[in-house]
């Protein structure tokens, strides 16, 4: 499998400067693309960001920002960035195998927003042998989003089967979707014979609302596989178990408030979450430290909606 390194993170709260999000933390977005915590890999494929506020002049739809470069090379971040604030983000940095085949454009950056929703997603993840997969798959996909595929990467693809599946917008529609989503890639792999570790971590995003995703598949195309991906680390990049720890780690989740008072760096007020007004989900904490920050452990989904003041989260076990 390839191991899949890619980065996001999802901010919702009260308005603030993107660049306490994307830039000037020790371990934010764009630097995880060229130093990354927990792999060894610069980030080259691509960067992007989708951003709600109410100050554009289109509040409801999302600012998107998509370059295919190494985000830390983009001369664009430092003159965009600190020129925006927002009350809901997702920011996305892509990690792709150094080969001819992957291709770099535009359209393959996350993250991906379509006409007729409001759900924008990206993620750090993998769906192998994705292209014919479709065979099966497609029969599940809606034309009204298939005719707005432009890119070629499995993301995009997944996008559209996922929204396609969705029947409403409640946290119960979005869970039921993704359960059946992993599910119907679990039997087209049985069925063409392609079972292979599959790597799930997504954000999907409106404005206000965070649902962080951590699910995937086994290497014989298991639902439930297991493991201490602690352990399994250890075995080292290229090997099986060291693939699999990746499947299997944890995604970082954060609420607190007063973020947006600290106009220049990364910083949360940690507070019950009673009164927790800001919240983010990530593939690593944004700090050296995890001090605050929790786990969104594998086969877990988070709801975190901001109501009023408010942010609150939900946390279910996906059944697949």
């Amino acid at each position: 499998m390839e191991e899949t390194r890619c980065r996001v993170l999802a901010y919702i709260g009260p308005e603030t400067p993107l660049e306490g999000l994307l830039l000037t933390p020790s371990n934010s977005l764009i630097n995880q693309a060229l130093d990354p915590e927990h792999y060894p890999d610069l980030h080259l494929a691509g960067w992007g960001f989708a951003a709600w506020s109410e100050h554009l002049l289109k509040p409801d739809d999302p600012f998107l920002y998509r370059r295919p470069m190494a985000a830390f090379y983009d001369d664009n971040a430092g003159r965009i960035i600190p020129s925006l604030q927002a009350s809901t983000v997702l920011g996305h940095v892509r990690a792709a195998a150094y080969d001819s085949a992957v291709v770099l454009a535009d359209e393959n950056c996350h993250p991906f927003s379509y006409a007729e929703t409001t759900w924008v997603l990206a993620q750090n993840g993998n769906l192998p042998s994705w292209m014919l997969l479709q065979r099966e798959l497609l029969q599940h996909c809606e034309d009204r989003y298939l005719t707005q595929m432009r890119g070629t990467t499995d993301t995009e693809f997944l996008y559209v089967l996922l929204l396609s599946l969705l029947e409403g917008d409640r946290d119960e529609d979005v869970q039921r979707a993704v359960e059946e989503m992993v599910r119907l890639i679990a039997k087209a792999m049985q069925d063409l014979g392609l079972q292979a570790l599959t790597k799930l971590k997504m954000a999907l995003v409106p404005p206000g609302r965070i649902v962080g995703i951590n699910v995937g598949l086994g290497h014989h195309g298991e639902t439930d596989p297991t493991g201490d991906w602690r352990k399994l680390r250890e075995s080292g990049p290229g090997t099986d178990d060291y693939a699999l720890s990746m499947v299997l780690e944890p995604m970082y989740v954060i609420l607190g408030r007063n973020f947006e008072e600290d106009e220049t760096s990364y910083a949360f007020e940690e507070c019950s979450e009673d009164e927790a007004t800001a919240a983010i989900f990530a593939s690593e904490a944004l700090t050296e430290d995890e001090d605050g920050w929790s786990h969104l452990e594998f086969g877990e989904i988070v709801f975190l909606e901001r109501s009023g003041d408010h942010v609150h989260r939900t946390v279910r076990r996906l059944e697949v």
